[in-house]
């Protein structure tokens, strides 16, 4: 019935007047100080000297961020696997030690292959 979906409507149209109302109210209110300082990248405490376009970054630290999201998403499967493990019992024990088996057969790939190495 169309009746059901009714706070789900209700809940959509709050979202989006308070996302709107979020974002249109502090143009009004807010102060307002342009300064070229402000119009700079700003990237870990330090103002670039070059531009990006000039200077390219190394790849190793993107290879970083994704190796420590894969591993770390990884992780967070064990918390709901040890929730139910007394459930899932002898079954679900072997289907974490595949799943660990074929993460630890990543992570010495990726060791072999000197994603951890730093120059």
């Amino acid at each position: 019935m169309p009746i059901d979906y009714l706070p789900i409507l209700i809940l959509v149209i709050f979202a989006t007047g308070f996302a709107a109302i979020a974002l249109i109210v502090p143009m009004f209110i807010g102060p307002r100080k342009p300064a070229k300082n402000k119009l700079y990248t700003y990237e870990a405490g330090k103002i670039p000297f070059v531009s990006p376009w000039e200077k390219r970054i190394s790849i190793k630290y993107y290879v970083t961020a994704v190796l420590f999201l894969l591993f770390d998403v990884e992780v967070l499967f064990l918390y709901p696997w040890a929730v139910v493990l007394k459930q899932l019992k002898l079954f679900g024990l072997i289907e974490m030690a595949v799943f660990l088996l074929i993460l630890l057969v990543g992570y010495i790939y990726v060791w072999r292959k000197g994603a951890f190495e730093w120059e």
